[in-house]
């Protein structure tokens, strides 16, 4: 059996866009919990020389919705860092999901074989857009989404693998 580009880039993406707000609001709680400012975790950092949490969410969001609108436009440029406070951050997740839900398959799978081009600065590396969804944005949705978790992860919010993971698309 084939499986669509739809398939494998959407619900990917939803799953782990859902968990994300999951781990979020429970960051969020946790903050409430012990008296601590939700914003202090938004510039947090697993080492000094790595992006802060604000950066990861919004990779998430970008190696997600913006990779597929990426792949329409045919250019994809690596994400900004907007300032946002933690609802902020949260908002922004909510927003990918919404968007994401209501994409049709049959506009991403649409897709296939389009080419495109990722562009960093005046670098530009060629793909179609199933090898860059596959091979770039995947991979980085997932290196963000578990950077974002272990961030939240060292400050304390009690966190687990199931809490990454999300509902996962199980035989019925």
């Amino acid at each position: 059996m084939a499986i669509s580009l739809y398939e494998l880039s959407v619900p990917s993406y939803l799953q782990i866009l859902t968990a994300l707000s999951g781990v979020l609001d429970r960051g969020a709680s946790f903050c409430a919990e012990k008296g601590i400012d939700p914003q202090t975790f938004v510039e947090t950092r697993l080492f000094p020389d790595m992006l802060p949490l604000s950066f990861q969410i919004s990779s998430v969001s970008h190696h997600s919705m913006g990779a597929l609108e990426g792949a329409k436009t045919g250019v994809f440029v690596p994400p900004s860092n907007p300032d946002r406070d933690y609802a902020g951050l949260q908002k922004l997740i909510a927003d990918t999901r919404s968007t994401l839900e209501g994409l049709k398959a049959d506009d991403v799978n649409a897709l296939e074989g389009k080419d495109m081009i990722f562009q960093l600065g005046e670098t530009k590396l060629p793909f179609v857009a199933e090898d860059f969804i596959m091979t770039f944005s995947l991979p980085n949705f997932h290196f963000h989404a578990t950077t974002a978790y272990d961030i939240l992860r060292t400050k304390g919010v009690p966190l687990g693998k199931r809490h990454y993971l999300g509902k996962m698309r199980m035989k019925s």
